[in-house]
């Protein structure tokens, strides 16, 4: 990366996340919130991840204030918090990461027989100025059947477990079975 590049917290475990990172040549930090995302409730799916990335960026700023682990007002290059959040509804119900293998078959089953929509979040803290920019992305998937034999492989491996909704289009199995993704509305800003 450039040499005014900034210095990157990505406050996730998603394998997913950074990903996106590593190709795009950031080098990053991770802190995790340890939040229980069970006990922050909203009406609508947009609001929802919104209060999550809101309640995780907050939960790493107080540890790291804890830890004293980074001086940011000193710093001479930026240093950016990135929390974000993902939910998928499908027919109508928010489907968060399954409890349990036989939640997960039932939701990955579903996915055939109905569009799923992804509603996911990002935001973006400029620790150095206090700066914050964030919004929320929506997309509609339309899969074709998905095999028994596929939603079995999925499970065996165990990642659908750790993901919104036990869904992850990028997987190999799952993305030649995608029909169409259509991105419906987003409210993400580019942030400098």
């Amino acid at each position: 990366m450039a040499a005014h590049s900034p210095k990157i917290i990505l406050g996730s475990k998603s394998a997913a996340r950074q990903a996106i990172l590593k190709e795009m040549g950031f080098e990053y930090t991770i802190i995790t919130a340890d939040i229980d995302e069970k006990a922050i409730r909203r009406d609508k799916p947009e609001d929802l991840v919104m209060a999550l990335a809101e309640a995780k960026a907050e939960a790493i700023l107080s540890k790291l204030a804890t830890l004293d682990v980074i001086n940011c007002k000193t710093d001479s290059e930026p240093t950016l918090l990135i929390t974000a959040d993902q939910v998928v509804v499908h027919e109508g119900l928010v489907r968060e990461k399954p409890c349990c293998e036989e939640e997960a078959r039932h939701f990955i089953k579903g996915y055939s027989m109905a569009a799923a929509s992804t509603v996911g979040s990002v935001l973006v803290i400029n620790l150095t100025t206090g700066k914050k920019s964030g919004g929320w992305d929506t997309a509609e998937i339309y899969f074709h059947q998905i095999p028994d034999e596929v939603i079995d492989s999925l499970i065996n491996e165990g990642s659908v477990l750790y993901v919104a909704g036990g869904l992850m289009v990028e997987h190999p199995l799952i993305s030649p079975l995608i029909d169409a993704i259509a991105s419906i509305i987003s409210t993400l800003k580019l942030y400098c």
